[in-house]
């Protein structure tokens, strides 16, 4: 469904040995080149991410305290991508859908359909009709209110969020949703680090990250599971650089070698562009796909052999007792446990995982990192909690060099879900937010993504809204997920540019386009700002200066405070046209409500921002006897049908999410497409697969399959066994039920797949 067109033939080279380099500043500069005029990026790219500029609209990687920010250039490749991708010269109007029917559109690819430009003015879809056509925001306004109005209840609605949305959006469009009556606030963290929240609060009680990016630099060991820095937060790398020269040690968890993991050179320092690269990782274990949890285990196993023989030498016995609870359970566990069984369960052969041992053996500053290949996995919170386990162990949380690091997708994912944007609003939030806008909040729990998509599906949710994002690839179970979407009376879609979620509609169809982070937002009251949080839970400003692409856009803001006073009448207690003129009043709300904001107006006028309270990294444990709680998780046993595949999806480096600015995957060296499954050459010896022989790829679960044709098999270098292709595409095989047990994220990386040869 995402490319019905015929795609160009695969190739493959070698692959590289390092990121970065000469090679990004080349793919920045032809980025540039290709979307907008040469003198107007480069202008907008020294705004990117500086202390009175923009937050950069991709990862939400930290950045640099002031007075360490690059005044050159404090972005990453895929950064200036997501810029360029965003100023593009190119606009799709109002003659744009005069040419194209939404049939003819879906024939396209998701490349083209994003390469098109930027949106410019409302659009509607109206029932029966094949073609959007330009409507004023009234109109738009008053669709949307004439929807709502028609539900037997609110719960019938769906108020999915982006992660790009800012503070104060996020806020007001939960305050909107919760005012009329629902806590159906799905977002992508549900498809993405919800696990990393649900098992760090239990464990740490908060679910974020307890490190800073000063932190990084002084940890002795930084384990990196289930992420590959080089394309999904480039800028890490600079950090893990620094770590590097300062003598500590990187061990590299992952089914797959990443590039940038094996050697790095500064973009910004041309002599490092020749000679060798700095080599990032020490030890790399190719886990097989899911083994995580097993090889956590297997670690703490042989330390707590160790440490029974020299007690005390190994792990922090004194943090232990005064900080943690539940460790005589877990070492229980870990003399019950098999050493044997965990290392086979792990892929890994035993000599490698002693040597990772050893580098934490006499370590007291660690720290551990991850992101979807562990939360993307139908045992993902224990997981979670066994890397934490592996912490508390070592008493590495808390302290300077230590602790834990979930490295956040989208540029302000965890802000909306500070904000309040969850489904399950915490009953503290709900009681101030109902006193500072004097109405009674909403206490049912609302629907999280798997169900929103569920209750669409059967008819029990009728409006889908969506707050940025492309929710029709980025949700699992792609043929279903549009089912659910084209049974919606309304479908609405707050964008920047054209995705395939526009296509895939409900009887009627709402594009309402808004500014981008790079745009000036000018209201009645002057120049706005709004504010950001990032991965390591510091808040800052972001202004953009470029005129609007046209005068037509709204804000965030002003889309939501439209929707709102359209839909409660002007008689309405809450002032949404004083919010949509002047952010400072909906700061001044935020502050009410959400404890950490006190003085938000001033200090997030400070440079560099200001960062929230996090009990984590101050050994403050927000849990209910204040101790953080050792755990104690089954390992997973997984038995899949002989002769099957347990397939991963994963990110080419020309993407971002869903955003393919691409067909090529410089990292990996796969050229001009990406309808490719990798495998290991053994396996596909064995299934009689020659290098670009098409394949069918079916999927099992439950007794349901789910099928793809026609994707180019490549020899790669991953356990057998193990098999992984390109997100979005891999998404059609992702069963909607399949999902880790406590947060539902979708078990993308545990995909039980046949693979054969197809003949077209």
């Amino acid at each position: 469904m995402s490319n019905a067109k015929p795609t160009n033939e695969t190739k493959t080279e070698t692959l590289p040995s390092s990121a970065a380099g000469f090679p990004s500043i080349s793919s920045v500069a032809y980025r540039i080149w290709e979307e907008t005029y040469v003198g107007r990026g480069v202008k907008t790219l020294f705004k990117l991410n500086q202390p009175k500029g923009f937050d950069c609209p991709s990862c939400a990687w930290p950045d640099p305290n002031p007075e360490d920010v690059s005044s050159i250039a404090e972005y990453c490749e895929n950064g200036a991508k997501a810029v360029a991708w965003e100023i593009t010269k190119n606009r799709v109007d109002a003659a744009f859908f005069q040419k194209h029917k939404v049939a003819e559109l879906m024939a396209e690819s998701d490349h083209w359909l994003e390469k098109q430009g930027r949106l410019t003015e409302p659009l509607m879809l109206r029932p029966g009709s094949d073609q959007y056509e330009p409507v004023s925001w009234e109109c738009a306004f008053s669709e949307i209110a004439s929807h709502l109005h028609r539900l037997e209840c609110p719960d019938e609605s769906i108020w999915y969020t982006s992660g790009r949305t800012s503070n104060e959006a996020a806020f007001l469009y939960q305050t909107f949703v919760r005012m009329l009556g629902t806590n159906n606030l799905p977002d992508c963290s549900n498809m993405c680090h919800e696990a990393s929240g649900v098992a760090l609060k239990q464990t740490l009680g908060i679910g974020k990250a307890s490190v800073t990016l000063e932190d990084i630099h002084q940890a002795e060991v930084l384990m990196v599971l289930g992420q590959n820095p080089g394309t999904n937060a480039p800028r890490m790398l600079t950090e893990l650089q620094k770590l590097k020269r300062s003598g500590g040690k990187i061990i590299a968890v992952n089914p797959l070698p990443e590039a940038g993991l094996m050697g790095f050179r500064h973009p910004q320092k041309p002599w490092e562009w020749i000679g060798k690269a700095t080599q990032l990782q020490d030890i790399y274990l190719p886990v097989k796909i899911n083994g995580d949890l097993a090889l956590l285990k297997a670690l703490q196993k042989m330390l707590w052999e160790a440490e029974k023989e020299r007690p005390g030498e190994i792990f922090d016995q004194t943090f232990i007792k005064c900080h943690t609870t539940g460790y005589e359970q877990l070492v229980s566990q870990l003399d019950a446990l098999s050493l044997d069984d965990l290392i086979q369960a792990s892929g890994l052969p035993e000599r490698a995982i002693r040597d990772a041992a050893g580098l934490m053996m006499h370590s007291k500053r660690i720290i551990i990192a991850w992101a979807m290949g562990i939360t993307q996995q139908r045992n993902a919170e224990s997981t979670i909690r066994e890397i934490v386990n592996l912490l508390l162990l070592k008493g590495a949380i808390g302290k300077p060099g230590a602790g834990t690091l979930p490295v956040r997708g989208h540029s302000n994912v965890q802000g909306d879900r500070t904000m309040g944007i969850w489904e399950k609003m915490p009953e503290a939030f709900g009681a101030k937010l109902g006193k500072a806008f004097s109405f009674q909040p909403p206490l049912k729990e609302g629907f999280g993504t798997v169900q929103s998509i569920q209750a669409m599906r059967e008819g029990r949710a009728r409006v889908f809204f969506g707050m940025g994002g492309n929710f029709a690839l980025a949700a699992p179970d792609t043929e279903l997920v549009a089912e659910a979407l084209r049974n919606c009376e309304l479908t609405v879609h707050v964008s920047t540019k054209l995705n395939r979620s526009h296509l895939i509609h409900g009887k009627t169809a709402l594009i309402l386009p808004c500014l981008g982070r790079t745009e000036e937002d000018l209201t009645a009251n002057g120049r706005q700002f709004v504010s950001t949080e990032d991965t390591a839970g510091r808040v800052r400003m972001s202004m953009g200066d470029l005129p609007p692409v046209s005068p037509r856009l709204k804000s965030e803001v002003a889309i939501i405070c439209g929707i709102a006073r359209a839909t409660f009448g002007v008689n309405h207690s809450t002032p949404w046209e004083e919010y949509a003129d002047n952010y400072d009043l909906v700061r001044d709300k935020i502050e009410e409500v959400i404890p950490g904001f006190e003085h938000y107006n001033e200090r997030i006028r400070q440079s560099g921002g200001f960062s929230l309270p996090n009990g984590a990294r101050d050994r403050n444990f927000q849990t209910l006897d204040g101790k953080a709680q050792f755990t104690v998780n089954h390992v997973p046993t997984h038995a899949i049908e002989a002769d099957r595949f347990i397939l991963m999806t994963l990110r080419s480096h020309d993407q971002f999410n869903t955003t393919i600015y691409g067909n090529d995957d410089r990292y990996r060296n796969i050229r001009d497409s990406r309808e490719v499954v990798m495998m290991n050459a053994d396996d596909m010896k064995r299934k009689g697969l020659k290098a670009m022989d098409r394949t069918r790829i079916i999927s099992y679960f439950q007794g349901k399959i789910r099928q793809l044709e026609g994707f180019s098999a490549i020899p790669y270098d991953i356990p057998p066994g193990s098999a992984a292709m390109y997100f979005p595409e891999g998404n059609v095989l992702v069963a909607l039920d399949s999902h880790s047990p406590e947060s539902h994220c979708p078990a993308s990386k545990y995909i039980e797949v046949s693979i054969e040869k197809f003949t077209p």
